[in-house]
């Protein structure tokens, strides 16, 4: 009986630390409120997609997005803020346009600020006239790794405009 015993406890430390191991989480991107249609990954090409009247409230890499779609303008307008303590440097953001299951466009990358620590940057990405269902937006920190320049999307896409003096 005292064997049994030890096997069960054995068991129980196994399955109790299996669960502990596969329940934690290494995505970057976690919803900045109890948004339900923010529950998605850190890639942007499988995350969760957003429909044209919904807004994109997440932190990834310590930058936090919000941005909409605004139909009088056809442009995603947002804020982006540095939510860590130190200088968050070549801040730009991504929206992805997609028609069901056809990738219809990039918009972006913006170009490239440093952010200080709480400072916020206002962006603005011009759709100019496509047609699109849904969309995906993520911040992106630090070099571009197709280490194109400022205003040179990562995957050929075009860039957008952003407030001017960023950082503050």
């Amino acid at each position: 009986m005292n064997s049994h015993l030890r096997i069960l406890t054995a068991i129980a430390f196994t399955l109790i630390l299996i669960a502990g191991i596969t329940g934690c989480s290494n995505d970057e991107e976690t919803p900045a409120t109890e948004n339900p249609v923010a529950a998605g990954g850190s890639d942007e090409e499988s995350a969760v997609r957003y429909g044209l009247t919904d807004t994109y409230d997440n932190v990834r890499n310590g930058a936090r997005l919000v941005i909409s779609y605004d139909t009088g303008t056809d442009a995603f307008t947002g804020t982006v803020t540095n939510t860590t303590g130190a200088v968050l440097t070549q801040v730009r953001v991504e929206v992805h346009l997609y028609d069901g299951t056809v990738t219809v466009d990039e918009l972006g990358p913006t170009p490239n600020v440093d952010l200080q620590p709480g400072g916020s940057h206002d962006v603005t990405l011009p759709v100019r006239g496509q047609s699109f269902t849904e969309w995906v937006a993520h911040p992106e920190v630090g070099p571009s790794s197709s280490g194109g320049g400022e205003g040179g999307g990562e995957h050929g896409g075009q860039g957008g405009e952003g407030a001017e003096g960023g950082g503050n």
